[in-house]
Parts: structure tokens; sequence; C-alpha cells
């Protein structure tokens, strides 16, 4: 389901700029896309059915995007990695040396820390 409206959503977009690059240029823009007589794409019944074109990809756009970030939400694990409880490391022995803790675990509660927060305290 994902795959399928991602791929809609990557179709929708390239056909939304497509369509929006098609339309006449308004303004000076550095002078080009503004000028000229016949075409392929000329006259006031283009223009709208471009502008119709756009309104509805647009649309296809913004419905897509939303559908794709509500079956993100949905499917994403809930809560974050920071509401977790810290874990502690306890010896078995009180007498034996802690086993080394592994790269990015928190420290033991009663661990000296060092750092320079806590020689403020």
């Amino acid at each position: 389901m994902t795959t399928v409206l991602l791929v809609v959503h990557i179709m929708v977009a390239a056909a939304l700029v497509a369509v929006v690059l098609w339309q006449k240029s308004e303004g000076g823009a550095l002078g080009i896309g503004g000028g000229g007589g016949g075409g392929f794409l000329t006259g006031r019944g283009t223009a709208n059915l471009l502008t119709r074109t756009t309104a509805i990809l647009a649309a296809c756009f913004f419905l897509t995007s939303i559908l794709l970030t509500l079956i993100s939400q949905h499917s994403a694990p809930k809560g974050s990695a920071f509401d977790a409880p810290a874990s502690t490391m306890v010896p078995a022995d009180p007498g034996a040396p802690a086993a080394p803790a592994a790269p990015g675990a928190a420290p033991a509660a009663d661990a000296p820390r060092g750092g320079i927060l806590d020689k403020i305290k």
C-alpha cells in the first residue's frame, strides 16, 4: 500500500512539474517563455485546461502527501527514545569491578561522571 501510494505520489509530482512548465509565462522572467506566435499549447482554452489540470494535480499531490504522512505515523513506533528508562549496571559482587559498558550506554547511577556540570554541584 505504501509503495503504491509513493509511486503515485512521485508520478503526480512529475506531472505537476511538467504542467507548470508548459504554461505560458505572464511576467518578464528573463525574457523567456512569453513571446512568440503559434505554438503547441496556445490560446485561451488551453490556458483554462492547464489551469484546471494544475489545480487537480496540486490537490492530488496534497492528498497523497497527507495519506503518506498518516500511514507513516500509523506504522511508526510510539514514544521516544528519551521516554525509555535509563539502564543501570549493578555488579554481581560488590567487590568485583563492573563489566565494561557498551558504547553509548548510560553510566550507572553511582558512577563518578566528572563532567563540568557535576563539578558545579
